[in-house]
């Protein structure tokens, strides 16, 4: 599991983890998965039934909104445990100095759909000004063969381009460009990638690679008072 910390407004802090196997299935409707979750966090979650849309759910209490119809995920709140699945999707956690955080199931389809730019604004809508971004394991250009027509409309769409090669010489996505670029252009700092491929790494689930239902997770949770 990778795990990060950043530093907010009256040392409140932003933890953000992103999963792997070794913690196990975090698919909502996978056999156990209570108790998975409870060993990466005890506290209650706010996931989401995603569908790769723009939906934000913003959050007031722990445990709020868990298992609504949504991308994205935003609070204010201590101790709110915000979670979004994947297995070839990017997740992105955002956090601010004002003390909000968020996260964001980050596809081709979200992308396009603006689930990004949704996010953004409702973490602005709590108060957020400077916002700054960390991307989770989601899948590389490398593996991720792409139709040249959908390349093109996303480059419309996005207004940059986004495609590259992949290791046969194929059409491909970079995801990682695509959220790069509409981070930048929405004003958002990009903290870090974490430049973790899940369909060329054994550590992932991955649905391109071997069709896994299975997912990991991408957490954030602003705590208190940060130690020292």
């Amino acid at each position: 599991m990778i795990v990060l910390e950043r530093t907010l407004a009256s040392r409140t802090r932003a933890r953000i983890r992103f999963t792997d196997r070794s913690s196990g299935d975090l698919h909502p409707e996978s056999e156990g998965v209570a108790e998975r979750r409870a060993a990466v966090d005890p506290r209650p979650w706010t996931w989401v039934h995603q569908v790769h849309g723009s939906e934000v759910v913003e959050v007031a209490r722990p445990g709020e909104g868990a298992g609504r119809t949504g991308d994205a995920i935003v609070t204010r709140c201590r101790g709110a445990v915000l979670a979004v699945q994947g297995a070839d999707c990017a997740p992105v956690v955002f956090y601010s100095p004002e003390g909000v955080v968020g996260v964001a199931h980050a596809g081709w389809r979200g992308i396009e759909a603006g689930v990004l730019s949704s996010t953004v604004s409702a973490m602005r809508g709590l108060g957020a000004v400077e916002i700054a971004a960390v991307v989770g394991p989601h899948i590389g250009p490398e593996r991720y063969e792409f139709g040249e027509a959908d390349l093109r409309r996303l480059h419309g769409v996005l207004g940059f381009d986004v495609a590259t090669l992949d290791r046969e010489g194929r059409p491909a996505l970079d995801v990682s460009r695509a959220i790069a670029g509409v981070l930048h252009g929405l004003g958002v700092r990009l903290d870090h990638d974490v430049d973790r491929c899940t369909a060329t790494s054994e550590r992932y689930w991955s649905h391109r690679a071997s069709g896994d239902r299975c997912r990991q997770v991408g957490l954030v949770v602003l705590e208190g008072r940060a130690a020292g």
